[in-house]
Order: C-alpha cells, then sequence, then structure tokens
C-alpha cells in the first residue's frame, strides 16, 4: 500500500525568514505508520522545495498512490485543498485525506467548498490516521468509515442529488501513550532545512503536547484537550539520535511551554547534560515570563544544557492588553524575565501582540519605547491573528471584517484599528523593527560579547537582512511596500467574498477550559473573591503533580531542584 504526504507550499514571510523548518507531522505520522507495518511511505516538501501545483501534479501520476494525505493549519487552508483537487485528477483512486488544527474546528466549512476531500481527521493524526490506514488496506473503505472515532466526511445524497450530508464521527480519545509515538525523521531531506542564525540544520521535536492554560488568542490548548509530557531521556534519546544520524546542530522545542512541568524540564536538561549533547548542540524554546522569575536559580543551568534561545511570551507592553489576552503578567514582570535571561546568557526574544481594534499609533510607540527599555536580544511584533476557534474570536464579533484565511498568518493586519488604516499600521510596525535593529546593528550586536554570543546575534541580523532584502520580510514585496511614503498604497489583496461559518466543537472538550470554568465559578460564587483570571486560573503555577497528570501535590518552591555546583 503506497501513501503520499504532502506539505502546502505556503509562504508569509514570518517565522520561516529564520530558516526551513522541517513539517515534523510527516515525521510523526510516519513513525506510527511504520510500526504498524506500512513502509511505502513518500513525503514531498512542497513548500520547503517551492514546489507549483503543476509538479506536485506530476510527483502523484508517477507515484499513483493509495492514499494522499495533507495537513494545514489556517492560513494554509486553500493550499492543502488545491492539493487534494489536483490528487483527486493525478490519482481518483486514492483516498484523500486531510488533517490539522482547521478542519478539526472547520470542517463544515472545509468539506462544503473542497467537497473532493474523501475524509478529515479531527485532532492528533497518529491513531486515528493508522486505523485509517489499516481499514483502506483491508479493502473497507468507505463501507466502514462511521466506526472510526475521529473522522468527518461527506455522506453522498441516497437520493443521487447534488451535495450530500456531513458526518462526523465521535471525536477520538487523545493519544495517551506519547511515548510509543516514535517519529520518522529519516524521511525528510535533512541538507535543506538550515537555522540561517547559526548555519546548521535545524529540527522541531516534540517533548509534551497540549496546555493547562487558557490564553484567549490562543488555540492550541483546544486542540490537543489536556496535556501529557513524554519521558525525559526518550525525548533525549530522539535528540541524540537527530544529531548522530542527521547532523542537527539545533532544535526548538515545539512545545506550547515546555517549562510548564518544572522537574520533567529539569531531566530533560540533566540527561543532555550526561550525554554531552550542549557540546553537539544548542536549543530554544517558547515559555512564559512567569516560569522564568519562578525558575531564575536554574537559569544558568539551563543555559548549561544547551539552551540559548529563549521565545518570551511579554505579548504587550499595556497592562490592558496583558489582562485582555488572560495572561497572568504584569508588565513589570516581564522586563525582569528579559533582564533575568540575559544575565544567564540566554538570548532573549520578546514577542509583542499587536493590531487589535483599540491599536493606536500612541500605543505602538509605546511597545517599541518598552522593548527598547527592556533590551532584549530580538524583538517580534505580531499581528493579531483572530483564530476562528479561540475564545478571543468570539469575543470580537463583527469586529473581524476579513474571513481570508490565507492571510491569517501573524503578519497581516487581519484587524482594522478602529484610529488607523490597516497600511498605517503595517507602517509604524515596520517602523519600529527599523528602530529596534539598526541600533541594535550599530551598537550592540558587533560589540557586545564574544565568540558565541555575537556569532548567533550577527546571524539573527543576517536574517533579517536576508529577508528585508528579498522583501520577503512580513510578505512586504507582495504587498507593495516601500516604505512610509508608499502606506497608502498598500494592497494586502484580502478576498472579500470569503465568509465565515460556525466552529464545530461541541464534541470537543479541553481539560483546560473545564479546570478555567470551573474556578472561576468557584471564584464568583466566593464572598468577595477577586475573579481568577483565565490563563491558568490565577498567578499560581501549576502543581507539578497535576502536570504528570497524578493527584495534586504542593508546587516546590524554586530553588528546591537546583542541581548541585
Amino acid at each position: 500500500m503506497r501513501i503520499v504526504l504532502i506539505h502546502p507550499n505556503y509562504h508569509s514571510g514570518g517565522a520561516e525568514i529564520a530558516g526551513n523548518w522541517p513539517p515534523a507531522w510527516a515525521a510523526y505520522l510516519t513513525g506510527h505508520l511504520k510500526a504498524a507495518g506500512y513502509d511505502d511511505v513518500t513525503f514531498i516538501d512542497a513548500m520547503t522545495n517551492d514546489l507549483p501545483m503543476e509538479e506536485v501534479a506530476a510527483r502523484l501520476t508517477e507515484l499513483k498512490p493509495d492514499v494522499v494525505g495533507t495537513t494545514a493549519i489556517t492560513p494554509s487552508i486553500y493550499k492543502a485543498e488545491e492539493i487534494l483537487r489536483v490528487a483527486s485528477e493525478a490519482c481518483p483512486d486514492a483516498v484523500r485525506v486531510l488533517g490539522g488544527i482547521h478542519a478539526t474546528f472547520m470542517y463544515k466549512q472545509v468539506l462544503a467548498e473542497a467537497p473532493w476531500i474523501d475524509v478529515i481527521v479531527r485532532g492528533e493524526g497518529e491513531e486515528i490516521f493508522r486505523e485509517l490506514i489499516q481499514v483502506i488496506d483491508a479493502g473497507l473503505w468507505p463501507a466502514h468509515r462511521a466506526e472510526i472515532k475521529g473522522l468527518a466526511y461527506l455522506e453522498p445524497d441516497p437520493d443521487g442529488g447534488e451535495g450530500g450530508r456531513i458526518v462526523a464521527n465521535e471525536a477520538a480519545p487523545t493519544v495517551k501513550d506519547i511515548d510509543a509515538i516514535d517519529p520518522d525523521w529519516s524521511l525528510l531531506e535533512w541538507e535543506k532545512y538550515i537555522y540561517v542564525p547559526l548555519g546548521v540544520r535545524v529540527a522541531i521535536p516534540n517533548m509534551a503536547r497540549g496546555c493547562p492554560f487558557t490564553c484567549s488568542f490562543c488555540s492550541q490548548w483546544k486542540f490537543w484537550r489536556d496535556y501529557r509530557i513524554r519521558d525525559p531521556k526518550k525525548v533525549v534519546d530522539e535528540i541524540e539520535r537527530l544529531v548522530n544520524e542527521h547532523d542537527v546542530g539545533f532544535f526548538i522545542l515545539a512545545d506550547e511551554e515546555p517549562t510548564i512541568n518544572r522537574k520533567k524540564f529539569i531531566q530533560f536538561c540533566e540527561e543532555l547534560i550526561a550525554r554531552g549533547l550542549p557540546d553537539k548542540i544548542k536549543w530554544g524554546i517558547n515559555t512564559r515570563v512567569t516560569d522564568i522569575l519562578r525558575d531564575e536559580k536554574l537559569l544558568k543551568f539551563y543555559r548549561e544544557a544547551g539552551l540559548v534561545h529563549v521565545s518570551l511570551g511579554t505579548e504587550a507592553a499595556a497592562q490592558l492588553k496583558l489582562d485582555r489576552f488572560n495572561k497572568e503578567t504584569r508588565v513589570e514582570e516581564n522586563k525582569r524575565a528579559v533582564q533575568l535571561l540575559r544575565e544567564a546568557d540566554i538570548f532573549v526574544e520578546a514577542q509583542f501582540i499587536v493590531g487589535l481594534e483599540n491599536e493606536t499609533a500612541e500605543t505602538l510607540e509605546e511597545t517599541y519605547r518598552m522593548a527598547w527599555d527592556w533590551q532584549p536580544d530580538l524583538a517580534n511584533w505580531a499581528m493579531y491573528t483572530p483564530w476562528p476557534f479561540s475564545n478571543l474570536f468570539k469575543e470580537l464579533g463583527d469586529k473581524v471584517e476579513i474571513f481570508d484565511f490565507e492571510k491569517y498568518n501573524f503578519v497581516t493586519p487581519i484587524m482594522k484599528p478602529e484610529a488607523m488604516e490597516r497600511g498605517e499600521l503595517l507602517d509604524r510596525v515596520m517602523n519600529n523593527y527599523r528602530r529596534f535593529y539598526m541600533q541594535k546593528a550599530l551598537f550592540h550586536y558587533p560589540w557586545r560579547g564574544t565568540g558565541f554570543r555575537r556569532r548567533y546575534l550577527l546571524g539573527c541580523l543576517k536574517a533579517f537582512l536576508k529577508a528585508g532584502f528579498q522583501r520577503k520580510f512580513y510578505d512586504l514585496g507582495k504587498v507593495n511596500y516601500w516604505g512610509p511614503q508608499s502606506k497608502k498604497k498598500v494592497d494586502f489583496h484580502f478576498d472579500r467574498t470569503k465568509r465565515i461559518a460556525p466552529v464545530e466543537a461541541s464534541d470537543w472538550v479541553a481539560a483546560a477550559d473545564k479546570t478555567r470554568k470551573g474556578q472561576a465559578a468557584a471564584a464568583s460564587a466566593a464572598s468577595g473573591a477577586e475573579a481568577a483570571m483565565a490563563c491558568g486560573g490565577g498567578r499560581e503555577q501549576m502543581d507539578e503533580a497535576l502536570a504528570d497528570g497524578s493527584p495534586a501535590a504542593a508546587t516546590p518552591e524554586p530553588g528546591d531542584r537546583i542541581p548541585a555546583e
């Protein structure tokens, strides 16, 4: 049985300016398939290889697969739909499968606009996709599709009319034994996945899935539904194979917040050190300000384990925005976290979300001044992207007027601020970038530090300059932005004929959301109690025992697990 997996050819000029990122989803699915005896799997990375649809069609015609699968985040959904349309012509007998977060929640809209898709896998794909392949291999497709949990599909009209009935089977349970998932990284063309700042191969392994917090702008905690963490030794086994077999020199943990479980994160770092891996590979993470403050005494130990880059979810310079995003941090805590990371010789990237309806020239200037005052090594201003399945999307209501999902990419201003046009918003964001990195390039990067620190910062600057000269940064070339003089001529090419359909999540229950609602109810019931904040239900850290999935235990105090000097 031949299976072909295809990564959509979607580009937006955002995170990809730092390099080509290996599509981990294909490796994780393939590893699970091969463990079940399905070895004939081909992967086509149309994004990294910038393949036109004609070439994808030619490859499919040549391969003659039995199954064609692809995935999509929200901005790549139209590319994924087009891949499966092309597959319907190039290999009409193949079963066409779509997975990913967008289709999981928006399956009715996807199947309505792309009826050539045979089936959608909703949620984590490894176990559902494997069962689907087994049913197809046994010749039981489509007769037995109703028996597979986690699928959505279009059931033909029994009277032979046009259209049909969209069916969603019962949601499948989450993957409980994630240690049993062993990705097949050999599937990828490793020489093409280069992290520009260091000029080395890059990987994106996964230590945990899910998040126990419910930030209003995020939907990852909804997709994964509950929080599960792998055995740190198994994760390091995987990283060691990436180093030894594929010459990977840098990795970023794909986790929403890998430091949630402090105990497991420390074990992970200890294992890296014990095997001598920090001399061979460096790495980065995304995490929250609160975790950095909690782990102040551990930061130098994390650096010893090879952690060199932390992307910090500061999110906003104004406390009003932090509260709206359900972040549980204070502005002054953000500044302190940046300072602590720099003192530990860990490069820190401050993330700012901009572009909501209440954005003004003054608030954008405030984020610049705040960034310069904090002095992170890097700063990133991301346009607010209203995921249609997030809580904040519902709160914004009719303030969201663009439903062209291809532009939901963190670089295009989907929201129009009440006080400015989208072109002015883009121009002021670019002005922040110009000022911040020009001063860093002239007065900081070449002169601050030596050796690895200087090389890394200059490498980051190289990535920005390369993307800028190529007009790929923030899709500037496509939208016709050439500086302040062009802000009134910017064209984001929105397809305003696109409309939104209701999110289908009535069968989708996230553990974090149940916890948040329970805490909110308890807080409102308590006389005179302060309402709990949604991100984690307050300002406390998650109990480590809860993070392990076991009964609650007291949260350890900072420093009680500090490794011996």
